[in-house]
């Protein structure tokens, strides 16, 4: 039965040196600390796996679903689960960051995967803004600059606001700064390498280790900024914006008011309800759904119909 189920998942949360209380003023969850800055919604990672809440399965996690009941989720060429959805509560800038490829994390991590994301802004405070590139023209200008910490002049800063999207290849810099909440959808990666913390210490006084050597040999110059959001399309009662198709991911918005029948691709569907409540129908199953709600559709679920009044952020290998 478990197949043609629903996964939901309860966040495995995470404290951070610049998180804070949003993940549960915005979205309910019961938070360990008021430097909470990370919930992985929807992860196999062995880090933070998300466990399930529901069915069968119930009580075990996405990382034992993925292991032993590999056939909820299709034919994958890597033995590992391959995305990771979080979401983040910057109370604080993080740090100046970079992600490797899946060459360099491979021979050099011995890990299966690089890093590459997405951000769907969530909420943004006035004025908020994200570290998203450089402006070093060479690899020899980034390495000086970074050598002389000239962070003002190398780093490249983007105003952002609430529906705002920002695509993050491995090897750009960023950072994403105070006052937002995004929904990142990345490869099932934990590799960073750290450039710059502003100079900040942890409670025992001591500063963040950087990872400069290996930043330096990942990051992408010059930097290249892609847009890949496309115009919303409505269909009957959703409206579906497709924010990138990429080879690692494909990660849509998607908006539902009233009802909607729906079909699923060749793949198990992520799914994150960003805003509204409602249902999802599968095989005249009726699921609750409301805002902060996460779950995966198994590759069997072909059809179901979503009804209410909903956002979602989706995605799908």
């Amino acid at each position: 039965m478990y197949k043609q189920e629903p996964i939901f998942l309860e966040p495995a949360l995470q404290e951070r040196i610049w998180g804070g209380t949003k993940l549960a003023d915005v979205f309910g969850y019961h938070l360990p600390s008021n430097q909470t800055g990370e919930a992985w919604v929807i992860s196999a990672h062995p880090n933070g796996p998300s466990k399930i809440r529901n069915g069968e399965l119930a009580g075990k996690t996405l990382l034992d679903a993925w292991q032993d009941h590999r056939e909820l989720f299709g034919e994958h060429e890597n033995e590992d689960y391959p995305l990771l959805v979080k979401i983040l509560d910057a109370k604080t800038d993080l740090s100046v960051q970079v992600h490797p490829a899946d060459d360099y994390a491979q021979e050099v991590e011995k890990e299966p995967y690089g890093k590459t994301e997405c951000w769907y802004v969530v909420d943004a405070e006035l004025g908020a803004e994200i570290v998203f590139g450089h402006h070093a023209q060479t690899k020899e200008q980034l390495e000086q600059m970074i050598d002389e910490g000239k962070w003002n002049q190398l780093l490249r800063r983007v105003p952002v606001k609430k529906g705002d999207f920002v695509y993050v290849p491995s090897g750009a810099i960023h950072a994403i700064g105070a006052g937002i909440v995004i929904l990142e959808t990345q490869q099932s990666s934990d590799i960073t390498y750290r450039v710059y913390d502003y100079d900040r210490k942890d409670d025992q006084g001591n500063e963040r280790e950087l990872h400069l050597d290996a930043a330096k040999a990942v990051s992408t110059v010059p930097h290249e900024t892609t847009e890949t959001r496309e115009a919303p399309v409505q269909l009957g009662a959703k409206t579906e914006q497709k924010l990138v198709e990429s080879e690692y991911f494909t990660v849509y918005h998607w908006q539902i008011a009233g009802e909607a029948e729906l079909e699923t691709p060749d793949s198990f569907l992520q799914v994150s309800i960003i805003e509204g409540s409602g249902e999802v129908v599968i095989e005249d199953r009726s699921y609750q759904l409301n805002k902060g709600d996460h779950f995966v559709l198994p590759v069997h679920i072909k059809k179901f119909t979503w009804k209410g009044q909903l956002e979602a952020i989706v995605s799908h290998v």
